[in-house]
């Protein structure tokens, strides 16, 4: 149930904020700012600079019902585990990793990782992945979410790259389980502007409730 209970989570505000930043300190403040703006599922990748205490300050900082953190741009099981270790609830790659799955499917931790063609996100689906990180999903755009969709049904798919507060109408509308979005919605951290990100973060919460109310 440990799994499922975080599957729910990720589905109900469904926006994963992608965080990037040169320091942990501004990683911090970009995933407060996220969630004061109600976006509450949070993948901090390890491309941050101690991205590891970045989670674990986190997870210190908000309860689980307020936030759900997650871990990105993970690449293989130590770096899962390391992340699993400080706290992180979700594990997010930009590609497929046979191992990862076996690690995160172990401790009943839910893994997205990234794929693009059908065989890719047939393979992830085959090694117990509950929803595939539709990745750079800029190569096909919304539409290809419905056409993936035609014969895999049941696939749950999360395009992250490529999703602007204009186009996540028509990512959640062909059928999307969720959207990832990075610096369309943390950009503004950039220039210091964090308040500037909660009201994106608002933004995009917005967008995808008016579009699967619709």
């Amino acid at each position: 149930m440990i799994k499922q209970t975080i599957l729910e989570h990720l589905a109900k505000t469904g926006v994963v904020a992608v965080v990037r930043a040169e320091t942990p300190g501004e990683a911090v403040k970009i995933a407060e700012a996220c969630i004061q703006g109600g976006v509450d599922a949070i993948e901090v990748t390890f491309t941050v600079p101690a991205a590891h205490q970045v989670i674990e300050a986190l997870g210190a900082r908000f309860s689980a019902k307020d936030l759900l953190i997650g871990a990105g741009t993970v690449l293989d099981p130590e770096t899962a585990r390391i992340a699993i270790l400080a706290g992180a609830r979700f594990i997010v790659g930009p590609s497929f990793s046979a191992d990862t799955a076996k690690l995160c499917n172990r401790y009943q931790i839910p893994y997205l990782p990234g794929a693009l063609t059908v065989t890719e996100i047939v393979t992830a689906m085959e090694a117990g992945c509950d929803v595939v990180k539709l990745f750079p999903g800029s190569a096909f755009g919304p539409s290809y979410v419905k056409a993936v969709k035609g014969p895999l049904p049941q696939v749950n798919l999360m395009p992250t790259g490529g999703v602007t507060l204009e186009n996540t109408r028509e990512w959640i509308k062909n059928g999307a389980f969720a959207v990832g979005v990075g610096s369309e919605l943390t950009g503004p951290a950039k220039k210091g502007d964090f308040g500037g990100v909660t009201k994106l973060a608002a933004a995009f919460v917005a967008a995808v409730a008016a579009a699967r109310a619709e």
